[in-house]
């Protein structure tokens, strides 16, 4: 592991932004209502925002000229907002760091001081994270958490790894060591997703302890990534594929069978694709690559994959009632 000589400067918070005018003022305040016992800087990542966000940090950084860093960007980054995230890290001067979106926020303000007391306490550990509380600002649905009561204490790669998505830890809620993470590869690049790639990428390195605390709000908003992509769209389901193919490759396919049950689901959701979908060729094409990357599967998905896609319902209605006539001339 490399070794990096840190200043006075403890934790470096990145907050990444773009068009959150509605809520970074919140978001700022808490993480400067922060209590510690060290020093910790605030630098502030705006994707060239088209709202007053930025006239809103500027705000900010006169007030507290030795604390808040802004990187107000002219022009769009790009990247899935990514560009913006390694921007920011590049001048993250803290020996550890947390980060959250512009329109999420903290509860606690003794967040950053549990989380340094754990890492420091434990210098095998590259990570800690917290639990927190999912809120839907339409209303659309209840409030939940992220974490439930069976939540493990400590977290290493393989529980990153699973035949579905694996996701329990909020990008508000983490905490991590500086100088891990240097380079990245062109499949992090390319992901849509940020955290996902990240924790893999962080987890080779070392594991992740939990704290059972519920210390800060993931907002989902019409703005949010979440709802601007979806699994019925075959953009969003190729490049999900790519990330786990790009997983599977950077750990050396030590997890290879369970990583190709997992890239086997969007295949099957490419079948049923609003691109896909109504196309009977391609969308059995999907479903059969997705029937041979699932394998060993069980019997239902198999007699459910065939009937839904391989053979057509009515082919499959004809054969059922052929047989049952047969049986019963037979009898």
């Amino acid at each position: 592991m490399q070794v990096f000589v840190f200043g006075m400067i403890k934790v470096s918070v990145i907050i990444l932004t773009y068009n959150h005018e509605r809520f970074i003022r919140q978001t700022i305040d808490n993480v400067l209502n922060q209590q510690t016992d060290f020093e910790y800087e605030i630098i502030i990542g705006d994707d060239a925002s088209t709202d007053s966000n930025p006239r809103i940090i500027e705000e900010y950084q006169a007030r507290f000229p030795d604390k808040i860093k802004p990187l107000l960007h002219k022009k769009n980054l790009g990247g899935y907002g990514k560009n913006n995230t390694l921007a920011a890290l590049g001048i993250c001067k803290g020996q550890y760091i947390a980060a959250l979106d512009g329109d999420d926020y903290w509860t606690n303000p003794l967040k950053l001081q549990m989380q340094v007391d754990f890492l420091d306490k434990n210098p095998d550990f590259v990570a800690s994270f917290h639990n927190a509380l999912i809120h839907f600002e339409d209303g659309s649905h209840p409030d939940y958490y992220v974490n439930d009561e069976n939540q493990k204490a400590v977290v290493t790669l393989e529980d990153l790894i699973g035949e579905d998505e694996v996701w329990f830890m909020a990008t508000s809620a983490v905490m991590f060591r500086n100088g891990l993470l240097n380079e990245y590869p062109q499949w992090f690049h390319d992901s849509k997703s940020g955290d996902i790639p990240r924790y893999i990428l962080l987890g080779k390195h070392g594991k992740f302890g939990y704290i059972n605390e519920v210390m800060s709000v993931y907002r989902k908003n019409g703005g949010g990534m979440s709802f601007t992509d979806g699994k019925q769209d075959a953009d969003f389901l190729f490049n999900r594929i790519g990330m786990y193919e790009g997983i599977d490759a950077e750990l050396d396919y030590r997890f290879h069978k369970t990583l190709s049950k997992n890239i086997a689901r969007y295949y099957l959701m490419l079948a049923n694709s609003i691109q896909y979908g109504d196309n009977f060729f391609i969308s059995r094409f999907y479903a059969l690559k997705s029937l041979i990357l699932s394998r060993p599967n069980s019997t239902e998905h198999r007699k459910a994959v065939w009937q839904k896609y391989i053979v057509p319902h009515g082919f499959m209605k004809f054969y059922a009632n052929t047989k049952w006539k047969l049986e019963q001339m037979i009898k």
